[in-house]
């Protein structure tokens, strides 16, 4: 039985406490005091009569304010809570006293050295492993966490050291042992391996500061719950793929499996086998059975990278898979049953190819639900620094060479270029300098991109009055050069104007280091 005693801080208090259990003739098996004003008491159970005479006397202690039975004690809690702790991890947990002798091994522990607890207790455990020795470690002047690979029966760990500090009431620290944690080499890497897949295909995996790919990403946050076949347009190279599989994951199917079919790297004959697979012996006595990604996908998402190139067959078919959820393989007459969620990528405008007969409108309008447009990168200008920072030190790290530094003046043409090839063009760009790059700084020419045809966004000066297509031709003008002459003074020299007339038309249009100062 267990006793929670609700008191003041007083002097003697604990005494006439322990008085009244003499006088009860009761067994003190312990007794906790909790500096808040709280006495726990752990005796043997008592019967009804005792405990009704019991109580009132501990409550009629002067500074007593109540006492009730409770289920266990704070030490009791702690202790069971460790121990249903250390039970539920699947790492190998061992603690030793500082001699390196064990003093305790959860059921992880005791399955990988191979012995029960009760046999391990006592035991030193330094000789039980290769790699690190742990009394050398514990002899220490003052033992720090220590990580490191060692070997058990032949099988590589993790191990973690980790010391165990308790403060003497004079504030200084005594060694009491230590703990040690081993992880399996293979749990390890899965860790890792998890961790980069969550990264790659998460929503944090997007970078957005522009407003156009804040807005994008806040939308398809709200739209990768829904289960309705979802559409995303864009340009080549703007990350269609990546923002398919965010909304993937972020889906209720999101543990489930992510198909891939690309629609324009196949033949149509192909094609049709690859979405819905084939019985065995559709193609000969000897040919086996394959599933389609249809199969491949069920219960999951199956990704059509450029719908646009399906063939008019494939595409009747697909309407049936979308209106019933059923469909054949090629050869066998017994329906398949699959419950998937379609997304669909194009570079393509499907509403012009469905007026020019090109694409069916019925199927058009089931796909195309929910849609999604990823900006071009040439709209996503605040986007494209850190884009390029991100590429940097991931290639730096894949070629393990220190990050380079970006060029002020790379900085600002990248900023202006118009990147017909978009996010996967600047990373293209960045891995080939960077792979060729002597020297910890990128400029200007060790990019080597095209010369940019023309001006972007010439066509649309046209439909406004003269002055506002002066003046958006003047944007444009200034945009196009300011990288090449990055100063006011070059610039007025190259456009043979005053240096006071090249600032002013900078910083109306916040172009260069004017639109940082905004």
């Amino acid at each position: 039985m267990r006793l929670k005693v609700t008191c003041q801080d007083r002097l003697g208090l604990t005494r006439e406490l322990l008085d009244i259990l003499v006088e009860h003739q009761i067994d003190l098996r312990g007794i906790e005091i909790d500096i808040s004003g709280i006495i726990y008491l752990n005796f043997p159970t008592l019967d009804f009569t005792a405990l009704q005479h019991l109580m009132p006397a501990i409550r009629r202690i002067p500074g007593v304010h109540d006492v009730k039975t409770i289920p266990c004690m704070p030490s009791e809690r702690e202790h069971n809570a460790i121990l249903a702790l250390l039970k539920a991890l699947p790492d190998a947990v061992v603690a030793v006293d500082t001699k390196g002798r064990i003093t305790l091994a959860n059921d992880a522990a005791c399955a990988l050295l191979a012995e029960s607890q009760r046999d391990l207790l006592r035991q030193p455990l330094g000789p039980r492993f290769r790699g690190v020795y742990v009394s050398r470690w514990l002899e220490q002047a003052s033992p720090q966490p220590l990580s490191e690979k060692v070997v058990i029966d032949g099988e590589p760990y993790l191990a973690d050291f980790l010391p165990i500090w308790v403060t003497e009431e004079s504030g200084e620290q005594s060694l009491a042992g230590a703990v040690v944690v081993f992880k399996s080499a293979y749990r390890v890497g899965q860790h890792f391996k998890v961790m980069r897949e969550r990264e790659s295909h998460s929503f944090d995996a997007l970078l957005a500061q522009s407003p156009a790919m804040t807005t994008l990403i806040h939308e398809a946050r709200r739209l990768a719950t829904l289960d309705a076949p979802l559409l995303i347009q864009g340009e080549t190279g703007t990350g269609k793929e990546l923002l398919a599989r965010a909304c993937h994951h972020a889906s209720l199917r999101g543990e489930g499996p992510f198909i891939l079919l690309n629609c324009a790297s196949i033949p149509d004959d192909a094609a049709e086998n690859e979405l819905f697979g084939y019985a065995p012996g559709a193609f000969g006595h000897n040919t086996q059975g394959k599933r389609g990604v249809l199969e491949q996908a069920n219960g999951g998402t199956l990704l059509l990278d450029e719908i646009g190139e399906m063939s008019a067959l494939l595409q009747l078919k697909l309407l049936r898979v979308l209106q019933d959820g059923v469909f054949r393989r090629l050869g066998d007459e017994q329906e398949v049953k699959v419950d998937i969620r379609v997304i669909c990528t194009t570079q393509q405008d499907l509403a012009t190819l469905v007026q020019g007969g090109q694409f069916r409108r019925d199927l058009f309008y089931r796909l195309n639900v929910l849609n999604l447009r990823v900006p071009p990168l040439r709209e996503r200008q605040k986007d494209i620094l850190p884009l390029a920072q991100h590429f940097c030190t991931r290639f730096a790290a894949e070629l393990e060479r220190p990050r380079p530094r970006l060029s002020r003046a790379l900085g600002d043409y990248l900023q202006h270029y118009p990147w017909p090839g978009n996010v996967r063009q600047l990373r293209h760009s960045l891995y080939r300098a960077i792979s060729l790059l002597e020297g910890d700084e990128l400029s200007l020419p060790a990019l080597s991109l095209p010369e940019q045809n023309g001006l972007q966004g010439l066509d649309t000066l046209c439909d406004g009055s003269l002055e506002e297509a002066v003046k958006g031709f003047e944007r444009l003008l200034l945009e196009r050069l300011y990288p090449e002459y990055p100063s006011t003074r070059q610039l007025a020299k190259r456009l043979n104007i005053s240096h006071t007339a090249i600032a002013n038309k900078l910083k109306d249009y916040g172009i260069g280091k004017h639109s940082r100062q905004k």
